[in-house]
């Protein structure tokens, strides 16, 4: 018996792992956009998925210490959301500094610049800002490396100290260290000398 376009679109969501966030452009063109629709609200409405804001989900993940769904990963929102209008996006410095834990101010808002429009996502998490520029700066691939780089300018070199490189390279797995590196082959020297 063949499966239904809800059954098949939640297989996807699983097979990707709690967590993960998305949109209905992440199901298309295997879907109609109506078959996509229908299986999210159906979805969201029995709390298998929730709707972080508008076109953008996620597979909760389950704080055992709350007792309850763990709040999302913002800056998988901000990626997601991006994705969707195909903007390029890099954390502005201070949003940088507190993915690496390296502020001790928890931003009401997180910054991202962007060339596409500017516009501010408001999510029951926390608040998300766009700001538009021409993003002349950075041609990375992966946010990770704009997040290192951005990261490492707030910083600056001088005061920059073994500690905080450790701090930094201890959120990316060996492999993503790798493409990182590849990645900023157009940073400052001392940029690629800090994280290579």
């Amino acid at each position: 018996m063949k499966k239904s376009a809800k059954d098949r679109i939640l297989a996807k969501i699983t097979r990707h792992g709690r967590g993960w966030v998305f949109s209905a452009q992440d199901f298309m063109p295997t879907f109609k956009r109506y078959e996509i629709d229908a299986s999210l609200k159906a979805l969201c409405d029995a709390g298998t998925i929730r709707k972080i804001c508008r076109g953008i989900y996620d597979y909760p993940s389950y704080s055992e210490l709350l007792g309850q769904p763990a709040a999302p990963d913002l800056y998988e929102v901000a990626k997601t959301f991006a994705a969707k209008f195909r903007w390029s996006i890099y954390p502005s410095g201070d949003t940088a500094l507190n993915f690496f834990g390296l502020s001790t101010q928890v931003p009401a808002t997180l910054v991202f610049i962007s060339n596409g429009p500017g516009k501010t996502l408001e999510t029951a998490f926390g608040s998300i800002r766009f700001k538009h520029s021409a993003l002349r700066e950075t041609s990375f691939r992966l946010m990770e490396s704009a997040l290192v780089v951005q990261a490492l300018r707030e910083i600056g070199q001088e005061n920059l100290t073994p500690d905080t490189v450790a701090r930094i390279k201890e959120k990316f797995s060996d492999g993503l260290l790798q493409k990182i590196r590849r990645d900023i082959i157009t940073a400052a020297n001392w940029v690629q000398r800090a994280i290579g």
